[in-house]
C-alpha cells in the first residue's frame, strides 16, 4: 500500500478533505499534517487524524512563511512516529518549502510531488519579490517529480513561461469527487415557479470582494426577480465587513459552510445559475483557473454565468454551455436576466444535462490511477532520477 505524507497549507480547507478521499479511494495510507486557519469542523476526515504544525492566518503569506520556517525547526520530531512515506505531497509554495525539510529526516528518500491550484501573485510580480520566490520554488522544487495543477491555462500562462520549472504536469481538475451513486444523480430542471424569482449561487472559497459588490447591486436593481445565494467560507481578511454588508442587501442570503461532496446535489439544486467569475487576482489567477463551483454546478444542472477572456469562459464555450458576458457589471447581469424566460432557461438546461456526467467526476477509477501514478513514482524515486520535462496535459 502505498503511503502518502500530504503536507497541507490550511486544514480546513474543503479541498483539503478532498483530495485526502480522494488518494484514501485510490487505495494509499495517508498522514495529514499541516497548519490549522481558524477553527472549522469541516477539516475532520474520518480515520484520519492530522498533525499539527500550527497555526497560520489567512492572507497573511509572511507569517505564514514565518509558520513553515518555526515548524520546519521540530519537523523531525513532529513526524517521529509517522514512518517513512513513498510519497510527499505538498500543496502549495510554503509546503513544498516544509517538504524540503521532511525528505532529510527520511534514511530512504520518497518521491516527492508538488501540487500547485492557485498562482498567487507574488509569483507573477515582476520585480526582486517575484524573483526571489520563484527562485524560492525551484530551489525546492528541484528533487520533485511531477507537478499537479488544476488548469492547463496555469501551465500555458506561468508554469512553462514563467516559473522556470522543469517538471512533468499531471492535470487534476477541480471535479466532484464521486463514491457513491447519489453523488452522480441524474439533475433535473428546476424553473421557478410563477412569481418566484431566478437564483444564483455562488459557493466554495468566498473571497472576491468585486464580485459581492457587482452582484449585491445587481440584486437591488432586480427588485426580487432574481436573488444571490451565498455558500460556503467567506475570506473575511478580504472584505471590511462581509456578513453586515450582506445582511443589508436586499435578496443577498448567505447559508454558511457545507460539505462537499456530501451536501452539494441539496444545495445546487436550490439554484438555477451558478457564479462561476472571480476578480480576486484580476488578470491573473482569476483569469486563469477553473473553479469547483463549475464542476460543481455543471453536475447538478445548474448553469455557469461566465467573463470572457477567461479559462472558464472558454470551457464552457467550447461545450455550448451556460452564459458568457462580455463584461460582469450589474447592467450587463440585468440584460441577461431581463431576456431570461422559462425557455431560454430549459434550452439551456438541456444542453448542459446532455454532457457525459463524466465531464465532472472524480470516480473510484480516477482516485486508483491518481494512485497509481504516485506509486510508480516512489518506486522510480529508488532507481536513477530521469531528467523531467513538461509534458502535455
Amino acid at each position: 500500500m502505498t503511503h502518502v505524507l500530504y503536507l497541507a497549507h490550511d486544514l480546513s480547507d474543503p479541498a483539503i478533505r478532498r483530495r485526502v478521499l480522494t488518494l484514501l479511494a485510490g487505495g494509499a495510507r495517508v498522514t495529514l499534517a499541516g497548519f490549522r486557519r481558524g477553527q472549522n469542523r469541516l477539516a475532520e476526515i474520518e480515520g484520519v487524524v492530522p498533525v499539527v504544525l500550527g497555526e497560520t492566518a489567512d492572507g497573511q503569506f509572511l507569517q505564514r512563511m514565518a509558520a513553515v520556517a518555526k515548524a520546519s525547526l521540530s519537523l523531525g520530531k513532529t513526524l517521529h512516529d509517522t514512518p517513512t512515506p513513498d510519497v510527499i505531497l505538498a500543496r502549495n509554495l510554503e509546503m513544498l518549502a516544509l517538504a524540503k525539510r521532511a525528505m532529510s529526516i527520511y534514511d530512504r528518500q520518497p518521491a516527492l510531488v508538488y501540487e500547485c491550484l492557485d498562482i498567487h501573485r507574488l509569483l507573477l510580480n515582476k520585480g526582486k519579490p517575484g524573483q526571489m520566490l520563484n527562485a524560492a520554488q525551484r530551489y525546492f522544487a528541484r528533487d520533485a517529480k511531477l507537478l499537479v495543477t488544476s488548469s492547463p491555462a496555469f501551465v500555458e500562462h506561468y508554469f512553462k513561461p514563467v516559473s522556470g520549472l522543469n517538471l512533468p504536469v499531471l492535470l487534476q481538475e477541480n471535479k466532484v469527487l464521486a463514491l457513491d451513486a447519489t453523488v452522480a444523480a441524474t439533475p433535473q430542471p428546476r424553473p421557478p415557479a410563477p412569481d418566484e424569482p431566478w437564483k444564483i449561487g455562488w459557493f466554495g472559497a468566498l473571497r472576491c470582494r468585486k464580485s459581492l459588490e457587482i452582484l449585491a447591486e445587481f440584486a437591488k436593481r432586480m427588485d426580487g426577480r432574481v436573488e444571490i445565494i451565498l455558500r460556503g467560507r467567506p475570506a473575511y481578511s478580504e472584505f471590511s465587513d462581509f456578513d453586515g454588508f450582506v445582511a443589508a442587501v436586499p435578496h443577498v442570503h448567505f447559508h454558511g459552510p457545507y460539505k462537499n461532496p456530501e451536501d452539494l446535489a441539496a444545495i445546487y439544486n436550490e439554484v438555477q445559475f451558478t457564479w462561476a467569475i472571480d476578480f480576486f487576482e484580476e488578470g491573473q489567477n482569476s483569469s486563469w483557473l477553473l473553479p469547483n463551483r463549475l464542476y460543481e454546478g455543471c453536475l447538478y444542472g445548474t448553469l455557469p454565468i461566465a467573463l470572457a477572456g477567461t479559462e472558464t469562459a472558454r470551457f464552457i464555450d467550447r461545450r455550448d454551455i451556460g452564459f458568457i458576458l462580455q463584461n460582469a457589471r450589474p447592467e450587463d447581469l440585468a440584460a441577461l436576466f431581463g431576456q431570461m424566460t422559462p425557455q431560454t432557461y430549459a434550452d439551456a438546461f438541456d444542453t448542459l444535462s446532455a454532457i457525459d456526467s463524466k465531464q465532472w467526476l472524480t470516480d473510484r477509477d480516477d482516485c486508483r490511477q491518481l494512485v497509481q501514478h504516485l506509486s510508480s513514482l516512489a518506486k522510480s524515486a529508488s532507481g536513477h532520477a530521469r531528467e523531467a520535462q513538461f509534458s502535455p496535459v
